[in-house]
Formats: C-alpha cells, structure tokens, sequence
C-alpha cells in the first residue's frame, strides 16, 4: 500500500496487544496500541486511526463504552471498529452491532480471518468516502468539483443548509438518534430540489452537518423557502413527547440555519473563497 493504513489496537492483554501490533506491521499497516479504555478514546480523537481493533473487556471503561464516545464525537464517529472479543452472548453481539460496530470476532481467533476484515472494512470506508454514510449525499472530492465548476460562469446560487446543535441532540439522545434527524431533514432537501429544483441541481455535504445545494439563481428563493417550512415545522418532532414542551434553553435546541451565495458576493477566484464563504453561513 502506499499510504499506510492506521489501525489502532485496543487490548488489555499485552501478549496479544503485542503479537497483535506485530503481525499488522509485517501486513504494512501503521499500528498503536492501547491497554485502557480512556488512552483509546484519547488516541482515536489526536490520531484519527483508519481502523480500530477493540477488545470488550477493559480495566477502566469498557469497549462499548470506548465505541459510544467515539460514535458520539464528530472526528470519530465514521471510524470502522471490529470488536474483538470473548463474549459470545447474541446480546452481547447485538450491543456491538447497535453502537455501529462493522464487525464482532470471539476469541479465540483465526489471524487470517481478522486480516481479511481488516482489508474489508478499509476498502469499504475508501469505497464510501465520497458520500455520506447517514444521507448518501456527495461530500469531499465530489462537492469541491462541483463547487469548482461554479467558478467558471456566472449563472448559479448555492444555498447553504445548516443543523444548529445536533451535537447536543447527540450527546441527549444517541447517535441513532442524531442519524434519524439528519437522513430526514436531508430527505426533505432531496424533495424540495425535486420538486422546485431544476434538474442540474446538486446536493452535496460542505460539513456533516452543513449541506449546500448548487441551483439556478430564479429558483433559489422559492427553494429556501420550500426547505426552511418543511424543516423548521418538524424539529419539535424529532424529540421525544416528553421533551417537546420544555423549558430548556433555546441555545440546546435543534435549529436551522440557511444563507445564500450569489456569483456577487465574490469575486471568488478559487475553491477556497466559496467554501469560505460557505462556512460563514454555519
């Protein structure tokens, strides 16, 4: 390969943290190694591994633990982890495969095998890192060709789309949560561009929690409106029954933020000033 793979290996047992660590090294891999839980989190947020192995039982935090901070945190979250592991319970495997867990392996196990879903789950994450996994809409490579694109005529708005405190809505209800919440506000998205939108029209993620649409400049208006009734009459919604009327602070509540950029707002002569200004609009 050749730009190592990170893999960070999470194991409170040091012969097999060690035989571990070795043999992905000899594999070509980059590899770190955690003994607790805590150094684990800490790790995956300061080094950002491509991949990480995680065993269950740990001395401080347990491996569950370990999978819901990293699925609970925006540098994280996307990370593929294969639990490793001797508890063999269906419960067990079932609250792996919940915290969003690409692959759960007892103990005792066959190397080779491991090796194997260790490439797969790598070739899976780089397969699908031009598009969202929650939404299926483009980001990264695809959203800067289409906003480049942009730069050669002057005949296109972008609207930029904004969910204000998801993170919070994270931290209070889970990621699966927080998933819900961002596949239907982008669905909304989709039918509004479908339905007022010309059929050039783009969507694609500038943030996780940032999407911009590249429209034409006579539908833009009406399309924002579309967007920002169909959202803003549905946030309530998202929460629980019980915490629909409350008198939590707005500043914690899930809300929308929308702007527009027009070709006048620049001159903008690279990528980087639209997505500048795009980031303004958060």
């Amino acid at each position: 390969m050749d730009e190592k793979s990170k893999i960070l290996i999470v194991e409170d047992d040091l012969d097999v943290a060690e035989m571990l660590e070795a043999y992905f090294q000899v594999q070509g891999y980059n590899v770190k190694t955690a003994n607790w839980g805590e150094d684990a989190v800490e790790i995956s947020q300061s080094d950002n591994p491509d991949l990480v192995i995680l065993d269950i039982r740990l001395p401080d935090i347990d491996g569950y633990e370990v999978a819901r901070r990293m699925r609970n945190n925006r540098r994280t979250e996307n990370i593929p982890i294969i639990f490793l592991t001797e508890k063999r319970s269906r419960s067990d495997r079932l609250q792996g495969l919940e915290l969003g867990a690409d692959d759960y392996i007892t103990k005792p196990f066959d190397i080779q095998e491991l090796r194997l879903r260790v490439r797969n789950s790598l070739q899976r994450i780089s397969q699908d890192a031009i598009n969202n996994p929650v939404t299926g809409f483009p980001e990264g490579v695809l959203v800067d060709e289409r906003l480049t694109e942009c730069l050669a005529s002057d005949d296109w708005a972008l609207l930029s789309i904004s969910l204000v405190n998801l993170d919070i809505f994270r931290n209070d209800y889970g990621f699966v949560a927080s998933d819900d919440v961002l596949r239907a506000v982008s669905l909304m998205v989709h039918n509004a561009v479908r339905n007022i939108g010309t059929t050039l029209d783009f969507v694609g993620h500038v943030s996780p929690t940032q999407l911009v649409v590249v429209t034409n400049p006579n539908v833009v208006v009406d399309l924002g409106e579309r967007i920002r009734s169909r959202i803003e009459q549905s946030l309530d919604y998202f929460y629980p029954l019980k915490d629909r009327d409350t008198t939590e602070a707005l500043s914690r509540r899930l809300a929308l933020k929308m702007g527009g950029v027009l070709p006048n707002h620049g001159p903008f002569e690279n990528l980087d000033g639209i997505k500048t200004k795009l980031f303004e609009l958060q």
